[in-house]
């Protein structure tokens, strides 16, 4: 049975670095690399074997999980933090910098980080029930947080910063 973890990548669109400054480049960059971390750790990987097996939702329907380096704008201008296209392919993309800068304005560089690494497994699991629930966006949003909050409640990592982080997740 081949992992998740082997579908996973790290995308750019060469064309789209025309429009970044180099500090903007090397700060998705970087965004980039923790996601694709946080969503290969094997205790992550682990946990969605479970949630996929659970929920029955076949691996072979996922082809590729693309951690997409720069942002997403839809047409209503709002962010997207994923997509998944319904024929097998899944896109996690970053908030936006100004976001970030704004976040670590209230927040420890620890709890940033926590937020990048959250809001990039509570995405994937989202995109993942998409598999199975295609149109239904309320039950995906349900699942999602339930999914996450047993991801994370077994982590043991609760305290006010990471209940606050979720919250702010789970409400944008």
């Amino acid at each position: 049975m081949q992992r998740l973890s082997n579908k996973l990548r790290i995308s750019i669109c060469p064309q789209k670095t025309e429009g970044f400054s180099d500090k903007h480049v090397k700060f998705y960059t970087k965004y980039a690399s923790v996601t694709f971390k946080t969503l290969n750790q094997p205790l992550f990987q682990r946990f969605l074997d479970w949630m996929m097996q659970r929920e029955n939702i076949e691996k072979h329907r996922i082809t590729n999980v693309q951690v997409r380096i720069f942002p997403f704008r839809s047409e209503n201008g709002n962010g997207l933090a994923g997509k998944f296209n319904g024929k097998g392919k899944i896109a996690i993309y970053p908030k936006r910098l100004e976001f970030c800068r704004r976040l670590v304005q209230d927040f420890e560089k620890e709890t940033v980080y926590f937020f990048i690494k959250a809001r990039a497994m509570a995405t994937l699991i989202h995109e993942l029930l998409h598999v199975k629930y295609l149109h239904d966006e309320d039950k995906v949003r349900r699942l999602t947080r339930k999914y996450f909050s047993i991801f994370i409640n077994r982590q043991g990592a609760q305290n006010t910063n990471t209940r606050h982080v979720i919250n702010r997740i789970f409400t944008q």
